[in-house]
């Protein structure tokens, strides 16, 4: 059995994990994330219970029980990368024994759902809205590093995608990657369902031009007309192809539900949007605490 190197799995002096500086019994196995520290508070302002409290850097973690049910929420930060960090250290507090740098023989599924906030790229998606990434197509190359990536992603939509957009070879080539099918189905009856780019910035990637124009000045155009198996994509993000592909390779359960805040077809955002973040986040723990 493979002894993972200290250089591979930094294990700080106090035996917590680098980043997240979690010690394994302070991760319970339903896990919130979201990308605002500040949004930690909001989520744990619902907790019945609190245990711990940690925090470093972007990285904020409380853990407690709501309904009785005990639960985890964690803010990543912004951005793929985050995500790369975010979800390693949680599958190693769970499945790695830090004793020995090895795998645990008998592997913990966790529940991960990331409550984040989105601009909508479709007109009959309106701001207040809550989106089931039931698809998460990532534009960041992330999940191409890691072996068996082909796998878990949908290779005859990626390559749909690619035809219909004319994908520019020298961009890393877009993924697709779905949600679990438990999470997507127990929450069909809260959210409408869609198929959500994760993009790699929140400017040129995602289509906005301020004073560096994009590569491909149409590429929003051909992203709204794209249709497969009369899906559509429906709109973009920042995290949730590395949540979902990360989570399929490791063999947790994961998904991404995001607020409409932003509507890029009618040019109109709400900066207002705390209410519709509150339902959302109140709306998702009811929800995660009857989950089996």
């Amino acid at each position: 059995m493979r002894t993972i190197p200290a250089s591979e799995l930094i294990i700080n002096d106090d035996g917590s994990i680098f980043h997240l500086h979690l010690h394994p019994g302070q991760l319970a196995d339903t896990v919130i994330l979201v990308g605002d520290p500040g949004r930690v508070a909001l989520v744990a302002g619902f907790f019945d219970t609190k245990e711990c409290e940690v925090s470093n850097r972007e990285f904020k973690t409380v853990t407690g029980s709501y309904k009785g049910k005990r639960m985890t929420v964690l803010s990543t930060g912004i951005g793929i990368g985050n995500i790369d960090i975010c979800v390693t250290e949680l599958d190693a507090l769970a499945n790695v024994d830090f004793a020995t740098r090895q795998e645990k023989a008998e592997k913990k599924r966790l529940t991960l759902v990331r409550l984040g906030t989105s601009g909508a790229i479709q007109p009959d998606i309106k701001v207040g809205e809550f989106v089931f990434s039931r698809t998460s197509c990532g534009f960041d190359g992330l999940l191409s590093y890691y072996k068996g990536r082909d796998a878990v992603c949908d290779l005859a939509l990626e390559e749909a995608f690619v035809k219909h957009t004319g994908w520019y070879e020298k961009m890393p080539r877009p993924y697709f990657v779905d949600a679990d099918k438990t999470l997507f189905e127990h929450f069909s009856d809260v959210t409408r369902e869609g198929i959500t780019i994760a993009a790699p910035g929140f400017y040129a990637p995602q289509g906005r031009w301020v004073r560096l124009e994009p590569h491909d000045a149409r590429l929003n155009e051909k992203i709204e007309s794209f249709g497969y198996e009369g899906r559509r994509i429906t709109n973009f993000e920042m995290e949730g192809s590395a949540l979902a592909g990360l989570a399929a390779l490791m063999g947790h359960r994961a998904a991404t539900i995001c607020t409409i805040i932003a509507q890029r077809i009618a040019q109109d955002v709400n900066t207002d949007y705390k209410p519709f973040v509150r339902k959302m986040i109140e709306t998702a723990l009811d929800k995660l605490a009857i989950l089996e």
